[in-house]
């Protein structure tokens, strides 16, 4: 079961559900799930730093990003085949009973923009601002801005509440303060 505008509404107003800054419901909300807006932050992959990456070896891969922040209405332009970390605007907290699923725009996949690669699910318990794994599948650049809603979230509650939230968990990684995630 998934909640339906109606109840992301309640969700959202109560506090069940946090999200900062507070969405513009007339524009961001659809009818089963919420929009979230593109930052000005990203990873950029310096693929020239490294041969390959050792997925079981951390160290293959600690220095081959590194960070942008677009200045006042600068564009990003996403280059056919490229792969970049994003994030959103919006930090995002969820209950302990609530998951939710981070889907790309048709309209934007339809141009060959990819929001995930497999990074979709939220765990109940997240906190902050949700990473984006952004490629261009397409032939053409894509101008991507500040701003622009870029990805939604379905929210997905569950039979019963999770033992421990993710941001509660001490190995979890990716789910820091102010902390655009990238490979570590």
């Amino acid at each position: 079961m998934i909640l339906s505008d109606i109840d992301i509404k309640k969700a959202i107003n109560s506090g069940q559900i946090k999200i900062t800054p507070k969405p513009n419901l007339k524009k961001q909300l659809g009818t089963c799930s919420l929009d979230l807006r593109l930052s000005k932050d990203f990873k950029l992959f310096g693929y020239n730093h490294s041969a390959f990456i050792d997925v079981s070896d951390s160290k293959t891969f600690e220095h081959i990003t590194e960070s942008y922040t677009l200045k006042k209405s600068e564009p990003f332009v996403l280059h056919p085949g490229q792969f970049i970390l994003g994030s959103t605007i919006e930090d995002v907290t969820l209950p302990n009973d609530i998951a939710a699923r981070l889907e790309g725009r048709s309209r934007l996949g339809r141009l060959g923009l990819i929001i995930h690669s497999t990074a979709g699910h939220i765990d109940p318990g997240w906190s902050g601002r949700i990473t984006l794994e952004i490629t261009n599948i397409g032939k053409l650049p894509i101008i991507l801005h500040e701003g622009n809603c870029i990805c939604h979230l379905v929210f997905e509650p569950l039979t019963g509440p999770v033992s421990k939230g993710y941001s509660k968990k001490k190995e979890n990684k990716w789910n820091k303060p102010g902390n655009l995630t990238a490979v570590k």
